[in-house]
């Protein structure tokens, strides 16, 4: 039964659906096309398993989201700032910088007003933007890692001609292509799910708009969809993910070869920073979209989209400076000369 006000709370305190949204048909009889009411809203579940720690969880995420802000940020000012960082993977590197901000702030700003306010509606266009930028955001890394695994591949094992292939223009066109892809993915799968017809409940048991949850919600047949999301999945996970494995193969390879134990080190070092980002980004990924469905659960699955939503955006700025020789001592001069003025 269907209260009869909308707007009241259950048991954990979560909006349950008012009477327009709740044209649930019995399991024996489909639900009769010409009585569809087409949902204009959703209305975000997210943690309400956890009610009792929403206050901590949205200092948690809120701490979180302000370090890797600021931590980004000051990673590309400090890359901006000193010409001998221009080189081609402080490019790539400012790229995901940016990236991070980009990504974490298409997501987290409403996460954080759904977990201090009771107003966890979205509108159906708002729900479809921000899958757009959520695909867009994160396909575009994916490729943008692995011209990141390319550019040490090149640096490692083809030094002599490193400068010859790693150009501005070369650097540029993988940087450009890796946002085209994530752009075209972005508006294919957006356009593809919204393409279907809400009619149903319309609670969306996840923190943000992503592309299984609300499959879910959906009236019609979602074979094809699920199929797509797959698709994308091997395609642009998977594949790049299995290229930056090969590179670094050879990498190691190459690393081994190396007469002189201190070269040995600073390869390692320059690309074991990249390799953490890539395993933390890739592998709570690939749990997510590509796990069977038989130990499918969304309360780890909203855990795990925290992890690569929030987490590794946070922890890339600080992985890159720490293990970073060269950025150790750009952020040195960089905070010298602003406590200690000429």
């Amino acid at each position: 039964m269907v209260p009869e006000h909308p707007n009241t709370f259950d048991g954990r305190n979560t909006l349950l659906e008012d009477n327009r949204y709740t044209l649930t048909p019995p399991k024996d009889k489909p639900l009769d096309k010409g009585n569809q009411t087409a949902v204009t809203e959703f209305i975000f579940v997210g943690f309400s398993w956890l009610m009792e720690l929403q206050a901590l969880l949205f200092a948690i995420v809120l701490s979180m989201y302000a370090v890797s802000l600021t931590g980004n940020v000051l990673i590309t000012a400090i890359i901006k700032a000193n010409p001998s960082l221009h080189t081609p993977m402080y490019f790539f590197l400012t790229n995901l910088s940016l990236l991070e901000i980009c990504y974490t702030t298409s997501i987290v700003p409403k996460m954080l007003v759904s977990l201090v306010s009771e107003n966890r509606r979205i509108s159906l266009w708002g729900c479809a933007t921000q899958m757009y930028f959520f695909t867009l955001f994160g396909i575009t890394e994916c490729c943008l890692l692995a011209a990141m695994a390319y550019d040490r591949y090149v640096a490692i094992c083809n030094p002599l001609h490193y400068t010859l292939i790693m150009r501005k223009g070369a650097c540029a066109q993988l940087a450009i292509a890796s946002w085209m892809v994530g752009m075209l993915v972005g508006l294919s799968q957006t356009s593809y799910v919204f393409s279907l017809t809400y009619c149903g409940p319309n609670r969306i048991n996840h923190f943000f708009c992503d592309i299984p949850p609300l499959l879910k919600l959906a009236c019609g047949d979602t074979s094809m969809n699920v199929l797509a999301v797959y698709l994308v999945a091997l395609l642009f996970i998977i594949s790049p993910f299995m290229l930056i494995l090969a590179s670094y193969l050879f990498i190691i390879a190459s690393v081994l070869k190396m007469p002189s134990a201190e070269g040995k080190h600073k390869a390692f070092s320059t690309c074991s920073s990249h390799l953490i980002v890539v395993l933390l980004f890739y592998g709570s990924g690939i749990i997510t979209y590509l796990r069977p469905k038989s130990s499918y659960s969304m309360e780890s699955d909203k855990l795990l989209a925290l992890f690569y939503t929030v987490v590794t955006s946070m922890l890339n700025p600080i992985v890159y400076s720490l293990r970073n020789k060269e950025v150790k001592e750009a952020l040195r001069r960089v905070l010298h000369e602003m406590t200690c003025p000429q």
